[in-house]
């Protein structure tokens, strides 16, 4: 088997999600909304079969769940970052491959591709919207949903430098997309989650890798020290809030 060749941005962002794998499912209840309410919006659009979909960024099959319970899909193949993301999609999807989706060999004449909280780990989207639309066929669908500026706004405000390199705002989307793509719903809309203390929200962050460009280290003095800080700056009720910033989008290619 080819080895897959990853630069050292996206071998951490593997390993973070790799070191959260086991736990992710069961944990990452914003990104499992998240996946329902793209699914959601597709169906708005979408009533028929679909004959040939391609899925990235499926980490443990929140998205490929609910397309699978919606949709009549003839084949699909799911792709990821983690290989052993191998193992949870086997009995969901037709084909799998791991690897980065910017360099991926990608499957033509499809009639969906599809993604939900992954895109924001990719820098240059403008040209990833490019190659995904160049393996649509006409008529076929493009559904993705990312983050926006406003993600995890707290840990921005409190001097973390782990966002993800590529949030985008709704208003900017439509400057990435190709003008053979017609954009029929753009959405965002914040998520709230909340936390007892700093010690939960972390272990909500490292169970579920979604802050993998983090090197940080703890120790005692310093999460007393991010807790007093995030307490006095954003805490309510004696809870801790973490903001998701998820942005839908669905696009049809003429």
């Amino acid at each position: 088997m080819k080895s897959i060749v990853l630069d050292p941005d996206q071998r951490r962002v593997r390993q973070s999600f790799r070191r959260g794998l086991a736990s992710y499912h069961d944990h990452a209840a914003a990104q499992a909304q998240i996946a329902r309410g793209l699914v959601t919006a597709l169906r708005a659009h979408v009533s028929g079969p679909i004959d040939r979909a391609f899925e990235f960024g499926c980490g443990t099959g929140h998205l490929t769940e609910h397309l699978r319970k919606r949709f009549d899909i003839t084949w699909m193949m799911a792709n990821d970052l983690v290989p052993e993301c191998r193992d949870a999609m086997k009995d969901t999807v037709d084909a799998f491959v791991a690897g980065p989706i910017e360099t991926l060999s990608i499957p033509t004449n499809l009639n969906l591709i599809c993604s939900a909280s992954a895109v924001q780990w990719i820098p240059d989207q403008a040209q990833l919207m490019q190659r995904l639309s160049d393996h649509l066929s006409p008529g076929g669908w493009l559904a993705l949903s990312g983050f926006g500026s406003g993600q995890f706004r707290e840990l921005q405000a409190l001097g973390s430098s782990a966002a993800a390199p590529g949030y985008c705002d709704a208003e900017d989307w439509s400057a990435k997309t190709p003008d053979v793509l017609d954009i029929l719903h753009l959405k965002q809309d914040p998520i709230v989650m909340w936390f007892d203390g700093a010690l939960p929200l972390l272990r909500h962050l490292r169970k579920t890798g979604v802050n993998g460009q983090s090197s940080a280290r703890w120790s005692r003095s310093k999460l007393v020290d991010f807790e007093r800080r995030y307490a006095g700056q954003f805490g309510q009720k004696g809870k801790l809030p973490l903001t998701y910033d998820p942005v839908w989008m669905i696009a049809q290619k003429r």
